[in-house]
Formats: C-alpha cells, sequence, structure tokens
C-alpha cells in the first residue's frame, strides 16, 4: 500500500477531535467526523463541517464518499458522492449529508459522517474527432445493456 504525507490544520472546533483515520488495516478511506451537531430532517440537505482544511500535493484530489453503514442503518448518505476536493482548495472540508430515510436523524459532534479517500488525478487532453470508433454498444445507455 502507498502512503503520501498530507498536511492538515485543524480549527478550533475541530482541535479534540481525532484526525481522519481509516477503520481498518486495508480501509481504503479515512473516517472524516462532523465538528457540528444538528438534526437532519428527512428528505434534508445539509453541509456539516468537520473543521479540517488540508494540502493536497499537486497530482492528487481527496474524495469524500459516503459510510455505507450510515447509509444502510439509518439512510444518510453524502449527496455528491463522491465529493471532489481540488489540491487548490484550502477552506474547511465540509460534507454535504442528505437523509433519505423517514425519520429525523441526530449527528452529533464527533460523529463518522463520511469518509476521505486520497486519489490520483489524470487529466484528459482532449482530441476533437469527426467520428469515433464504433462499438458493439454505440450510443444505447440509461439500462441499454439490461437492468438485472
Amino acid at each position: 500500500m502507498e502512503t503520501l504525507r498530507v498536511r492538515v490544520r485543524r480549527g478550533v472546533e475541530a482541535s479534540d477531535l481525532p484526525l481522519p483515520e481509516p477503520a481498518s488495516e486495508h480501509a481504503s478511506g479515512a473516517d472524516l467526523r462532523s465538528s457540528e451537531a444538528g438534526i437532519l430532517q428527512p428528505g434534508e440537505i445539509r453541509a456539516f463541517g468537520t473543521g479540517l482544511s488540508v494540502e493536497i500535493p499537486p497530482g492528487y484530489e481527496f474524495q469524500v464518499r459516503p459510510r455505507s453503514g450510515l447509509a444502510l442503518k439509518s439512510g444518510v448518505t453524502v449527496l455528491n458522492t463522491p465529493g471532489t476536493i481540488d489540491a487548490d482548495y484550502r477552506g474547511e472540508i465540509r460534507v454535504i449529508l442528505y437523509n433519505a430515510s423517514r425519520v429525523p436523524f441526530e449527528v452529533r459532534r464527533g460523529d463518522r459522517v463520511a469518509q476521505l479517500v486520497l486519489a490520483p488525478v489524470v487529466r484528459a487532453l482532449w482530441d476533437e474527432a469527426e467520428c469515433l470508433e464504433e462499438t458493439s454498444r454505440q450510443e444505447g445507455g440509461f439500462g441499454s445493456t439490461g437492468v438485472r
């Protein structure tokens, strides 16, 4: 497993909270904790702060992803998944949560609300073309290969 150092700054609101860390030896993501408390009503979308800012090395991004247990057990997920944190962003990491359940969900300060995955970035160089190579699928999309 490759590792890469990332500088992190904790705001006052997160000074006593643990830094993101993987929950198991082979976990690809590190758990992000909310530095804010609040009630997320059914159908509500709200950004929760983490109190953390990062300095990501050029050529990498952080992806903010849902925690599967939170989604399965409580119906709460990260709405814009994966959320992207670019290498030149220095503001606070905030997590956009969505409550897809029918009951209010309490977010407590220090709760693990998402996971953060460091990923390499590959940029596309666009070559404009008059036509594209044919495939067996062609323009079929949105279920064209079957729904089951």
